[in-house]
């Protein structure tokens, strides 16, 4: 897809590992990536395996390829920092808090992340569903910033059958998270329709960290891409404030 590739800035010893949402692409990460090399941190922005490039490479690709991606992610900037903080939005944030279980991370922030899957009659026959109906077409978005909206890239349809594989992957994100010990940092929006606050996503994630030093934050005049909406920048300087201060 035309401006969704992935992204290095090199820059200092510091690196921050950035990971887009379900059906999203880099492009979504890109304004943060940004403002953390102006910063003077290496930055790298992943491209999960099957998006940015056809909806149809969905229908293939499994939680353990979406993982493998940002695995790959570490192990480049391993290469080239001291130490390396994982950042991500939505389903990124659960394959970040994900790898925060499992690699001696500096820090890990999660952004707009679900705990659990919505209430949805439909998800317990997906599977079925998804055989007669392979994509589901998304919904009006309502952002706060339109014109923000206008550049974003993604996906125009979910893939019905990967649905199972976000479920898989929030189990296995569940179950890690009391072994993350590293510091984080979890920002949500009190008006994202997709993870929605009355569903109680971040303070459930809050509660079962490991972690000690662990912090939030509430934006307000953003829906879910909290990276590209109106409330960028207070996403942008929280950010990059908690890379510091843990570095530090």
């Amino acid at each position: 897809m035309p401006t969704a590739e992935p992204f290095f800035f090199p820059g200092g010893p510091t690196g921050c590992l950035l990971v887009h949402g379900f059906t999203g692409t880099p492009k979504e990460m890109r304004w943060l990536g940004e403002h953390l090399a102006n910063e003077g941190h290496t930055v790298l922005g992943v491209r999960l395996a099957a998006h940015a490039t056809r909806p149809q490479d969905m229908l293939r690709a499994r939680w353990q390829d979406w993982l493998a991606s940002v695995e790959d992610g570490w192990h480049l900037l391993s290469s080239c920092t001291q130490r390396i903080f994982v950042m991500g939005l939505s389903m990124g944030g659960m394959l970040s808090l994900t790898l925060a279980s499992e690699y001696p991370v500096a820090g890990v922030v999660a952004m707009s992340t679900p705990h659990h899957l919505p209430p949805d009659p439909r998800l317990p026959f997906i599977r079925l569903i998804s055989l007669f109906k392979p994509f589901i077409p998304k919904g009006p978005s309502n952002w706060y910033d339109s014109q923000a909206h206008q550049q974003h890239a993604d996906y125009p349809a979910d893939p019905t059958r990967a649905y199972l594989e976000v479920r898989d992957l929030m189990a296995v994100m569940r179950s890690g998270l009391p072994r993350v010990s590293a510091p984080a940092l979890l920002i949500y929006s009190r008006n994202d329709r997709t993870v929605t606050p009355e569903e109680k996503h971040m303070e459930q994630i809050y509660a079962e960290l490991g972690s000690q030093d662990k912090q939030t934050l509430w934006v307000e005049d953003s829906c879910h891409v909290i990276t590209e909406d109106a409330d960028r920048q207070i996403v942008f300087q929280a950010v990059a404030s908690f890379v510091a201060r843990v570095s530090a």
